[in-house]
């Protein structure tokens, strides 16, 4: 009891939330999961593309292969 009241009276300025919220946990990993797949395209990972157009063309080239 005293963890957790220690950990709302600091907020967001650090330490782990109070609870767990096991469907957003697994949201956030779903998320986080498609950026290192999406970071294993070199063009992708080290920004090759320069306009933004051409970038966001191969992400979404990227996406639709991986979810082929």
């Amino acid at each position: 009891a005293d963890q957790i009241r220690n950990r709302l009276r600091r907020g967001s300025r650090g330490g782990r939330p109070p609870t767990f919220d096991k469907a957003a946990y697994r949201q956030r990993n779903v998320v986080e999961r498609c950026f290192d797949r999406l970071k294993q395209w070199r063009g992708i990972a080290t920004r090759y593309d320069k306009t933004a157009e051409s970038y966001q063309a191969a992400i979404t080239l990227a996406s639709l292969l991986m979810w082929a």
